[in-house]
């Protein structure tokens, strides 16, 4: 069992996957978003684009399954659910893409994605039309392939869910339960198709734990003392620059 733990981290050493996933646990414990984006132009380097997705999806399901039952309550389930049934339909086209594409484009594009989603939180943009099944399934669409080919298929939904004017409690379990409704499916298809083996899965559960507890903790602030506006501001910043290094990889690691 321990050499099989070992060989699971062989390529990459345990601490600093560690440590990404202790640090996106808080995120997401906290606001409900920006632990996939933390993990993936990070993990994709570490461990390869497909095995990235499987990885990263699954530990995002323990925390799921650990956050739902706190924020059910609170969702929005008429914009969620033809959301996530498209989102859902929209998979299969991004495993596809996941299979074709080169780990190199997919990391570049991952952190392309993450930059963009931060500098138009940064600035204020909002969604203005009026929220309907038809929008909802559009963006769900959107978000299943991107889910599918990077891990990364938050930022279409949060943009639209959050230019709303729903309290910071319903934003947050909106987020929360969306990925709830879609991860499952995403880690099945995956693996059925081949594109990503069980040693994904294998890290996934060796570091679950780590994610589960960052969680607890960024949930006790949101419920707590913390600020915020401020949180975002740092989380935000956290993940411009993850986004950065995905971009400037090449030169910063020559």
């Amino acid at each position: 069992m321990l050499s099989y733990l070992q060989g699971l981290f062989a390529d990459t050493g345990f601490w600093l996957p560690a440590g990404v996933t202790l640090v996106a646990g808080l995120m997401r414990g906290f606001a409900g978003f920006g632990s996939a984006m933390l993990m993936a132009p990070l993990f994709a380097i570490l461990f390869g684009s497909a095995e990235m997705v499987v990885t990263i999806v699954a530990i995002e399901l323990v925390v799921s399954l650990q956050l739902f039952p706190q924020v059910r309550g609170h969702a929005d389930w008429k914009t969620l659910m033809p959301m996530s049934v498209a989102a859902c339909i929209a998979m299969p086209l991004g495993v596809w893409l996941l299979a074709s594409v080169d780990k190199g484009t997919i990391v570049t594009a991952v952190s392309a994605i993450i930059v963009g989603f931060v500098l138009l939180m940064w600035s204020g943009w909002k969604y203005r039309g009026r929220r309907s099944p038809f929008v909802s399934a559009a963006v769900g669409a959107i978000s299943g392939a991107m889910m599918a080919t990077t891990s990364v298929g938050g930022p279409p939904v949060l943009l639209y869910l959050l230019s709303g004017n729903d309290p910071p409690s319903v934003n947050r379990a909106n987020i929360v339960t969306y990925y709830f409704l879609t991860q499952f499916l995403l880690v099945t298809i995956v693996l059925v198709s081949g594109v990503a083996g069980w040693s994904a899965i294998g890290r996934a559960v060796v570091l679950v734990p780590l994610m589960v507890l960052g969680a607890w903790c960024g949930g006790r602030l949101f419920h707590g003392f913390a600020s915020e506006r401020l949180y975002r501001n740092v989380a935000l910043g956290m993940l411009l620059a993850t986004g950065l290094f995905g971009l400037l990889r090449e030169s910063l690691l020559r």
